[in-house]
């Protein structure tokens, strides 16, 4: 485990660095992809060469929904295992991050729309240590999450992250985790091993999305509910859409976009995810 001498570089407020640190919405998928070598794990770590070296990372999961908004505040995160019928293997991981109480005060003072709570109860959850273990396997890196306020609508989510953008210039690497299209009730549990079987209905939702972030329109994203029966099926449930959202709050307008792991699984699912910057 980083000791916390090793922290020093980390206990003063970040400096404002030379550039922008990308932002990421990254489709995490099944909690086995945190111990599986696979194409889309393999392309977390790609990414992880491809972009500046964070000063930290900050997760919002579509796995720590919280009445209010919060943010872990403790020196070492514990990695939570909230997932059942797995494993072993994959309980016995620990991702031994170290955690940065000063920034989750900054960050804290940064989002105005809420009063942050500054958690000790959390850690990190499937969403934030099955990715970020594969692109930072060191531990080296603080990584911190922020929840997202199950009370609030889509267009809270999407001004909030306009609150983290100065994270931005000082090194921090921002990812939202979740998954675009995501139906555990439709499962095809027979193609589970067959990546890039996806239904009409994901697939041509999954295109939909891709198209307007391209275009930068994200008032229709904003307002998914408006997509009808296709858009329902896609987004059920809002938790792992949601984190797409902070990622496109955090874009600016001159900023590249690309795409990588776009792909469907067992169906109902996409891991499609997003570069920005």
């Amino acid at each position: 485990m980083t000791s916390l001498a090793s922290l020093n570089k980390f206990t003063n407020d970040l400096k404002e660095q030379g550039s922008v640190m990308p932002v990421l919405f990254i489709g995490h998928g099944s909690p086995m992809n945190g111990i599986e070598d696979n194409e889309f794990s393999r392309n977390w770590v790609k990414m992880a060469k491809d972009i500046p070296i964070p000063t930290a990372v900050l997760v919002i999961s579509a796995h720590w929904l919280s009445r209010g908004t919060a943010i872990t505040a403790m020196d070492f995160p514990e990695t939570i295992h909230d997932f059942g019928g797995f494993p072993q293997a994959l309980f016995e991981v620990q991702y031994p991050a170290p955690g940065n109480a000063l920034l989750a005060r900054e960050t804290a003072t940064l989002i105005h729309s809420s009063a942050v709570v500054l958690s000790h109860d959390w850690g990190l959850d499937h969403g934030a240590w099955t990715v970020v273990r594969h692109m930072y396997p060191e531990a080296n890196i603080p990584v911190l999450q922020l929840s997202i306020d199950y009370t609030k609508g889509p267009q809270y989510h999407y001004d909030l992250a306009k609150e983290l953008y100065a994270l931005r210039k000082k090194g921090v690497l921002i990812i939202g985790s979740g998954n675009m299209v995501h139906n555990l009730g439709m499962v095809a549990w027979d193609k589970i091993n067959e990546p890039g079987f996806g239904y009409d209905w994901a697939i041509q939702m999954n295109e939909t999305f891709k198209k307007l972030i391209l275009h930068g329109d994200h008032q229709p994203l904003i307002h998914y509910e408006k997509f009808g029966a296709e858009g329902r099926l896609a987004i059920p449930t809002p938790e792992h859409y949601l984190p797409l959202l902070y990622a496109l709050g955090l874009k600016t307008d001159k900023e590249e976009i690309s795409f990588f792991n776009d792909k469907a699984v067992a169906g109902s699912l996409t891991m499609t995810s997003v570069k920005i910057g």
